[in-house]
């Protein structure tokens, strides 16, 4: 065995030894109490009392869908044509591949909708039932037996940040929490914090920033486990993810350097 050959293992070795050092030096472990939901007693089987009673209500510029039934189908189609291309926005996910505004009806800026033969009806503030009911009792003058269905079409929050998809999420049944649209969005990575999620509320002239920790069971009380129209949810990256990135940005070209010259002395030793 000649110098070189007994020359290579060694500094192959420890040219090789350092990379691995470096490499595991820009990762870092992480902890379960961060990323695990909902955390409480550690019981089997436990309760506690529901005390959210979310009722969403038809707020201005939401875009309705009514659709009128009753024994003449020929009056009912001066009502639903508004909404003839409404229901291709009452779905869950994004609506980024749509090029055409559903149609609907508007609620105005003074809270009201405009239905043909009835003229203005107040809504804002409205349930969508007590909604239907006040306009079924409209309509009873001028179409025999009515029926009405209201679906809010332009019901939508957004996802950013550390999920698996983040995107604008169209929701078709007006009511949902923030486990759910996170489950939309393909729940977060593992570097998103659970316990400092962001949502950003706009009501009442008024925007709201506020930040809820999905890793205690305190979530179910919070006034944000129930989203509201145009919600936006942001899920930060732990600071794991940033140093762990800054590490590898600063000594990737150290480590690229090395891979280069336990590549040159291969080469020199395998000539």
């Amino acid at each position: 065995m000649n110098s070189h050959t007994r020359f290579f293992p060694k500094s192959a070795c420890f040219l090789l030894l350092i990379s691995l050092v470096i490499i595991k030096g820009t990762t870092s472990c992480v902890s379960p109490k961060t990323i695990v939901y909902f955390q409480g007693d550690t019981t089997k089987f436990s309760t506690s009392p529901i005390v959210q009673n979310y009722v969403p209500t038809i707020q201005k510029n939401d875009m309705l869908s009514i659709i009128v039934g009753s024994l003449n189908a020929e009056a009912n189609e001066i009502f639903n044509a508004p909404n003839r291309y409404a229901s291709a926005s009452a779905s869950y996910g994004t609506m980024a591949t749509a090029a055409v505004q559903p149609f609907g009806y508007l609620v105005d800026s003074d809270g009201n909708i405009e239905l043909p033969l009835i003229g203005k009806v107040k809504v804002e503030g409205l349930q969508i039932k007590v909604a239907a009911d006040t306009l079924r009792s409209r309509l009873q003058l001028y179409l025999k037996e009515p029926s009405v269905t209201i679906r809010n079409i332009n019901f939508k929050v957004s996802v950013l940040g550390e999920v698996r998809s983040p995107a604008v999420y169209n929701i078709p049944d007006e009511k949902i929490t923030l486990p759910e649209v996170l489950s939309l969005a393909g729940d977060l990575t593992i570097y998103g914090r659970r316990n400092n999620v962001l949502i950003i509320r706009e009501e009442n002239g008024n925007r709201q920033y506020a930040r809820v920790d999905l890793t205690s069971r305190d979530i179910f009380n919070s006034p944000y486990y129930y989203l509201h129209k145009n919600d936006v949810i942001y899920i930060e990256p732990a600071k794991v993810k940033i140093n762990t990135t800054d590490r590898t940005l600063q000594l990737a070209p150290l480590v690229v350097s090395l891979i280069a010259a336990l590549s040159l002395a291969f080469y020199r030793v395998s000539r």
